[in-house]
């Protein structure tokens, strides 16, 4: 699949891992309104592309992305409300659905300054690994205001009660470590290692049955909202649907000892 080019992303592809890095280095990749544009465009294209196995995010320059760019999306957008609110659809659309139920695994690659609605990508990703010396903050609460645009949903669900409440009341910044110690990262790196882990695990995931990997995600996330009985029946269903798609596609399971049933 040919892809535009885009003036606010890097788009990078190798070994059918696709890497998208948000381009605004000199605004540490705040997120501008044609920045959710394109992130929309590019994300909608991926969905769909055979060549893409996992999804990796991250910035430019010394940030993962630093935020909201106040000035273009509130200032520069005030007198012309239903563009403001067309470009917030699309910035809800990208994130909080196209990438949280992107059918590929998804990484966030943090590099940086990750502060409000950047934290919000980080969480809407399957798995993230952090440079240990990456800064992370939701800083709504030092301005008057509380986290928008579902970053207090995000943080929510990551989160422990506690910890949700320390970071988004207290307003510090907390470092990758402590990312990790938190668990809204799976791990934190040396900045130096960053790429080669990232893409080491990246690897793993498109080298899997990728008919097997989305149904896995889909699981995961339904089964959180279900009782016993209802999640039994759930994956059941789950089950079949995955044999019925791997034999349409001619990738049979691969169990070591036979059909696995319902415990695989």
């Amino acid at each position: 699949m040919e892809l535009p080019t885009y003036d606010t992303l890097l788009v990078e592809r190798a070994e059918q891992i696709t890497t998208i890095a948000f381009n605004r280095p000199e605004k540490r990749n705040a997120l501008s309104p044609r920045l959710h544009r394109e992130m929309y465009d590019l994300l909608s294209r991926l969905e769909g592309d055979e060549a893409t196995r996992v999804l990796i995010l991250t910035g430019t320059g010394p940030a993962f992305c630093a935020g909201q760019d106040l000035t273009e999306f509130f200032h520069d957008l005030a007198g012309n409300e239903a563009e403001r609110q067309r470009v917030s659809h699309l910035a809800t659309m990208w994130r909080d659905l196209i990438l949280r139920m992107f059918p590929k695994p998804t990484i966030a690659m943090v590099n940086g300054y990750c502060f409000g609605a950047g934290t919000a990508i980080v969480a809407a990703c399957d798995l993230a690994i952090a440079a240990d010396d990456a800064l992370f903050g939701i800083p709504a609460v030092n301005f008057g205001g509380l986290p928008g645009g579902m970053v207090a949903k995000a943080i929510a669900d990551m989160l422990g009660y506690r910890d949700a409440l320390y970071y988004c009341i207290g307003g510090q910044p907390f470092d990758g470590r402590q990312a990790a110690a938190i668990k809204f990262v799976n791990r934190a790196v040396p900045a130096a290692q960053l790429r080669e882990e990232t893409w080491a695990l990246a690897r793993t995931l498109a080298a899997k049955d990728p008919l097997a990997l989305r149904a896995t995600k889909e699981a995961l996330r339904q089964v959180r909202e279900l009782d016993q009985e209802q999640a039994y029946y759930w994956l059941e269903t789950k089950r079949n649907e995955l044999r019925w798609r791997q034999a349409r596609a001619g990738a049979a399971p691969r169990f070591p000892t036979g059909d696995s049933g319902s415990g695989a």
